[in-house]
C-alpha cells in the first residue's frame, strides 16, 4: 500500500500552476486506473475547462443504500522549497510519519478511502452498498469544472449520505465531525501610481511609490490589534449558540503547546476577549498571502516601484455570503486608495461558510465506526478552512459528512507536509467498518424517529 499511495504522491498534480496541468491529469488517470482496478464498471474523467473530474460507480447492490465519496487529488504549491527537509514530491517515511505534499491534503485522505472500499468487497470484488466515487482537481485553486458539472447533472449527488474525508482529529485519540466550514472570499488588490519605474534618488520624495500605497492601503483594512475595518462585517455575523460554545470548552486545550507545535510562533495575535475556537472557527479573517512589485532580487536597484500587488482573503463564517463580502471589500479599498493611485480588486475564487446538520442517522452510523475502532465517538466542531464544494454535494439532499484522520500538527499547505501512518492503517479500519455498518443501516430514519418527524411538521 505504501507503494501505491507514494505513486500517488509523486505525481506534482499543483492545480494553480499552468504548467503542471499534465500532471493533475497525470493524477486522475491514477485514480481511474485505480477505480477500475477496484472493479468499478463505470469510471470515466469528465472533461471541462480546467482539471478534469473523476466519477466512478461500484456494482450496484439492490437494495442497499448509496454513499458518494469525495475528495480531490490536486494539491497547494509546494514554496518555499528549501525549508521542506526532503523534497515535497519525493516522499519520505521519517518516525513513522509520511511526508510529502498532498500526504494529508487530500491525496492520502482519498487513498484510505480507496482501500477502506476494497477491504469490505467480497472475494468477486462486490462491496455490501452502493458506492459513487467524485474526486476533483480544483479544489486547491478555485476552478469551476465540478460546479458546472453537479448543477448541469445534480442527480450525480442522489445518495443516502456524502462522505468528505478532508479534515483532522480535534486531538491524537479525538475523531471529530465538523458542524461548520468557514467560507473564502480570496481577492488581488492592484496599484498603479505611475507609468513605469523611476529612480528612487532622482524622484524620491515627490513620485508616489506603489508598494508604499499598497501598504498603507492593507493596514487600512485590518488595525492592530486584528480587528477587520470593513463596514458591516461584524454585524453580519452569526454567533455559535450557547450550546457550542460549552461544547467547545470542554475539550483538551493546551494554549502552550498549540502555540509550539501548530502555530510554531513566539505569540498569538488576534481579537483579544474571544477563545482561540472563537477566533479560529466564529469570527471572519482577513490574511495577506503575499505582494509582489519593486526590485526582490539580490543585490540592490534604487527604484520608486510603478506597481504592486497583493493576494489577500477573508475567511467567512455563518452568515457572511462571499458575494456581499466581495462588495463591501472593493468598497472599503476604494474609499482607503489616494486620489493619486489607480486601484482595482479582482475576485480570484472562494465560496460561502457551511453549516452542517449533525442530527441525519448517517451522524450516529460513523460514531459506531469510531467508537468500535477507536474507543471515542466522534466530538463535534467547526473548521477554520474551506472546501467551496460541499453545498453543491448535497444538492439532492444528502447528508454531508465532514470528517478526516489527519491530525492538527500535519502542516497542510506547508513544507514537511505529513501523515501519521498510524492515521492511515486505523482509518482505513473506521472507514471499512462506517460502509458495513451503512450498509446495514443505511441513512434511513427509524420508524419512531419519522413518526415524531411528521408530528413535529404537524405542529410547525
Amino acid at each position: 500500500m505504501l507503494r501505491e499511495l507514494t505513486g500517488f504522491l509523486r505525481i506534482p498534480s499543483v492545480s494553480t500552476y499552468p504548467d503542471r496541468a499534465g500532471d493533475c491529469r497525470r493524477a486522475a488517470e491514477w485514480l481511474c486506473d485505480h477505480l477500475t482496478a477496484l472493479g468499478c464498471p463505470t469510471v470515466q474523467m469528465i472533461e471541462g475547462p480546467g482539471h478534469p473530474v473523476v466519477w466512478a460507480e461500484s456494482p450496484h447492490v439492490e437494495g442497499r443504500p448509496t454513499l458518494l465519496i469525495y475528495g480531490h487529488y490536486d494539491v497547494q504549491p509546494p514554496e518555499p522549497l528549501e525549508e521542506w527537509t526532503s523534497p515535497a514530491f519525493e516522499p519520505s517515511i521519517r518516525d513513522g510519519k509520511l511526508y510529502a505534499r498532498g500526504a494529508c491534503d487530500d491525496k492520502g485522505q482519498v487513498y484510505c478511502l480507496l482501500k477502506a472500499y476494497e477491504a469490505v468487497c467480497d472475494a468477486s470484488g462486490n462491496p455490501p452498498l452502493n458506492v459513487h466515487f467524485i474526486f476533483e482537481g480544483e479544489e486547491e485553486c478555485g476552478g469551476h469544472v465540478i460546479y458546472d458539472l453537479l448543477h448541469a447533472r445534480p442527480e450525480l449527488t442522489a445518495a443516502d449520505a456524502v462522505l468528505v474525508c478532508d479534515m483532522s482529529y480535534y486531538a491524537p485519540g479525538w475523531p471529530a465531525v465538523y458542524t461548520a466550514l468557514r467560507g473564502l472570499c480570496y481577492a488581488e488588490i492592484s496599484v498603479r501610481t505611475l507609468q513605469r519605474d523611476l529612480h528612487s534618488g532622482t524622484y524620491g520624495g515627490v513620485a508616489p511609490n506603489a508598494l508604499e500605497t499598497l501598504v498603507r492601503i492593507l493596514s487600512g483594512l485590518k488595525d492592530a490589534a486584528g480587528e477587520i475595518q470593513i463596514p458591516k462585517l461584524y454585524r453580519a455575523v452569526k454567533a455559535p449558540s450557547k450550546a457550542e460554545l460549552k461544547g467547545w470548552k470542554k475539550l483538551p486545550f493546551d494554549e502552550d503547546e498549540y502555540l509550539e507545535r501548530e502555530v510554531t510562533g513566539k505569540a498569538l495575535t488576534g481579537l483579544k476577549g474571544y477563545s482561540v475556537p472563537e477566533r479560529t472557527w466564529a469570527l471572519p479573517t482577513l490574511e495577506i498571502h503575499g505582494i509582489r512589485g519593486g526590485f526582490v532580487g539580490d543585490g540592490a536597484k534604487t527604484v520608486i516601484p510603478a506597481h504592486a500587488v497583493a493576494k489577500v482573503s477573508l475567511r467567512l463564517v455563518p452568515g457572511l455570503e462571499r458575494d456581499k463580502v466581495a462588495k463591501w471589500l472593493q468598497k472599503a479599498v476604494a474609499k482607503l486608495a489616494p486620489r493619486w493611485a489607480d486601484v482595482e480588486v479582482t475576485m480570484l475564487h472562494g465560496g460561502d461558510p457551511v453549516e452542517v446538520d449533525t442530527s441525519h442517522p448517517a451522524f450516529a452510523v460513523l460514531d459506531e465506526a469510531f467508537e468500535e475502532v477507536t474507543g471515542r465517538r466522534a466530538v463535534h466542531v467547526r473548521a477554520g478552512g474551506s472546501i467551496p464544494i460541499v453545498p453543491e454535494l448535497g444538492l439532492a439532499g444528502a447528508p454531508v459528512i465532514l470528517t478526516g484522520i489527519g491530525l492538527p500538527d500535519d502542516g497542510l499547505h506547508s513544507p514537511n507536509e505529513k501523515l501519521d501512518l498510524d492515521q492511515l492503517w486505523s482509518g482505513i479500519q473506521i472507514f471499512g467498518r462506517f460502509l458495513e455498518l451503512f450498509a446495514e443501516k443505511g441513512g434511513a430514519v427509524e420508524e419512531s424517529e419519522e413518526e415524531e418527524l411528521e408530528e413535529a411538521d404537524a405542529a410547525s
